[in-house]
């Protein structure tokens, strides 16, 4: 793959246009572009699919500028206060994004717009072409079959918004590269969110304002960060046994992995998941003890919305003062019925991916404890 400077040139090539924009993303790239060629040790089709990747989310800063140049008024309209779902992975937060998308009363972010967000949707003649493309490099497989719920219109996660700004949970998901993932861990990624909120307003332009529901577990590593560009957002956390969660990241990072690389590294997976999501509870946790900010919460235990998805919704929308309308229900109720079962796989042995429960519980140790708070269960 060629170097990150080599890469600008082409996207410009391709799009036709010259700007890029605030130039923060460059330093993630250089770095993503560099632990590539390093330490990916990527096979034909991932070197492929990452390079392709990159120069698509190149393109469409390219895009996007071009549109706020011809549109400056685009960044005058106001973001109605969202509702960010911030949760550990694998806790049924994909399934609450989906059920929160049959209101018709919000806006969410639908995986191909995630995909391509240029032109904005209102100036597109229906239907849009854009519908039901993939929203990431895996596309139509067996392994983003198997673990998202599907639709047309389905609900996507701010990670492709995010990786606009080349940081991304994406990239680490999709290859092994150490280097770039110590450096994310440790970045600010206020432009990140800045710019995450520049496109969603280019994705409103010419649309009635509703509120925004988005969410990605990635979230819970930059609290601090995503608060500062969104200081009026509400969150919604879903709870799950950390050990349940940790098995069944790494297994999709594994199967993820599988794509783009002939050497599969498990161990590392189960490492860098473990530590992770430890270290982003841990943030969470610093977050919600700040004066104010834990009851900007609203907490859902992954049982709970098992045993009674549309009732703990409600709970939710009790708790925003907005009303579950007859179509909404009838939305969710279609949703659920079509993908309860979502999670269909033989779980494999945690020592295959180097994991010992005792010590995922015992880093997760903080958050145990205040799960038993937040989101008791059973309930009492």
């Amino acid at each position: 793959m060629e170097g990150y400077r080599d890469l600008l040139d082409v996207a410009r090539n391709e799009a036709g246009l010259e700007n890029f924009g605030e130039d923060s993303f460059l330093e993630p790239l250089e770095i993503l572009s560099g632990s590539i060629e390093r330490e990916a040790k990527l096979n034909a089709a991932g070197e492929e699919a990452m390079r392709g990747l990159i120069l698509r989310y190149l393109r469409q800063r390219l895009e996007v500028e071009e549109w706020y140049r011809l549109h400056p008024e685009t960044a005058d309209r106001p973001l109605e206060a969202p509702l960010f779902g911030v949760s550990l992975p694998r806790t049924g937060s994909t399934a609450l994004s989906f059920l929160l998308s049959s209101d018709p009363g919000i806006r969410y972010l639908r995986a191909w717009e995630s995909a391509q967000p240029f032109p904005p949707p209102s100036t597109v003649d229906r239907p849009d072409p854009r519908r039901g493309n993939a929203s990431n490099a895996i596309g139509d497989t067996e392994t983003a079959n198997r673990y998202t719920p599907s639709g047309i219109d389905g609900a996507f996660e701010c990670l492709d918004l995010m990786g606009l700004s080349f940081c991304s949970q994406m990239f680490i998901a999709y290859a092994k590269i150490p280097t770039y993932h110590q450096w994310l861990m440790d970045a600010d990624l206020t432009s990140t969110y800045a710019y995450e909120k520049r496109v969603l307003k280019m994705l409103q332009w010419g649309e009635e304002l509703r509120p925004w529901r988005l969410k990605t577990p990635m979230h819970i590593l930059y609290m601090d960060h995503l608060d500062k560009v969104f200081p009026d957002a509400r969150f919604v956390m879903t709870h799950r046994d950390p050990t349940d969660v940790i098995l069944s990241v790494a297994t999709i990072y594994a199967d993820l992995q599988h794509y783009f690389t002939d050497e599969p590294d498990p161990v590392f997976a189960g490492e860098l998941n473990a530590s992770m999501w430890s270290e982003g509870m841990n943030r969470l946790i610093a977050f919600r003890d700040k004066p104010g900010n834990d009851e900007r919460f609203y907490d859902i235990h992954f049982r709970a919305m098992q045993e009674d998805p549309i009732g703990e919704v409600r709970g939710l929308y009790d708790w925003l003062g907005e009303e579950v309308t007859p179509a909404f229900e009838e939305g969710m109720k279609a949703f659920w019925e079509e993908n309860e079962a979502r999670e269909r796989y033989d779980k494999p042995d945690p020592a295959f991916f180097g994991l010992d429960y005792d010590d995922v519980r015992k880093r997760f140790a903080p958050y145990l404890e205040r799960m038993k708070g937040w989101a008791p269960w059973p309930k009492a």
